[in-house]
């Protein structure tokens, strides 16, 4: 027979079950303002909207945002082993914006980049890396090599690409500077990516999203 203490024991495991269970997968976005939200309320960053439409949809995930204003590539490649904290599942890397706002050799931030990939990996988190498309005055010769940078990593690698973090982000979905999202894109930001999130999640094989 089962002793009254196991029997005990037994009924406030059930009990507890819910809080037994299984921690939620952790989705850490490696970034720069647009991760932080630059000029809106931490709960109109994408990161939170990400987090709301996750929620609404369904999916068991914590989205921890790691963003810091004005960080370049190399920024991200200094702070990355304590910003993406262990229990990280999935690491979405988002930088580069700064780079190109500087004006850094595309080599170089293709280097600090894949620096970051390979230390993300050797610590077997999976990561999806989130591309930019260089602004019409920038130089031809530059912006090709600079959205090339992003779509070469992730064939080397073999990673899930998002081409371009601020796709549908117009001028209307923009901040004054024309830079950072309003708070209406950074909804379109969430919504986009929302998507990907859940099918990394999945185990999916990695892809590029094409986003219209």
């Amino acid at each position: 027979m089962i002793a009254r203490r196991e029997l005990l024991l037994l009924a406030a495991l059930a009990a507890a079950g819910p809080a037994l269970a299984a921690p939620r997968p952790v989705v850490t976005i490696l970034g720069d303002s647009i991760t932080a939200g630059f000029g809106l309320p931490a709960a109109q960053a994408f990161p939170a909207r990400l987090q709301e439409d996750l929620t609404r949809a369904g999916a068991q995930v914590l989205i921890r945002a790691a963003g810091v204003s004005g960080d370049t590539t190399a920024g991200g490649l200094a702070r990355v082993d304590f910003s993406v904290q262990p229990d990280t599942t999935i690491c979405l890397v988002a930088l580069g914006g700064n780079d190109l706002l500087q004006g850094v050799d595309p080599k170089v931030t293709r280097a600090n980049l894949e620096a970051i990939i390979t230390r993300l990996t050797r610590r077997h988190i999976r990561v999806i890396l989130a591309g930019l498309k260089p602004p019409p005055a920038i130089g031809r010769s530059y912006a090709r090599e600079f959205t090339a940078l992003y779509a070469n990593l992730a064939r080397t690698h073999h990673l899930t690409l998002y081409p371009d973090l601020l796709a549908g982000v117009g001028p209307g979905l923009r901040q004054r500077d024309g830079l950072h999202p309003n708070a209406q894109g950074a909804q379109v930001i969430a919504t986009g990516l929302a998507p990907v999130i859940t099918t990394a999640l999945k185990g999916s094989k990695s892809k590029s999203w094409s986003i219209s």
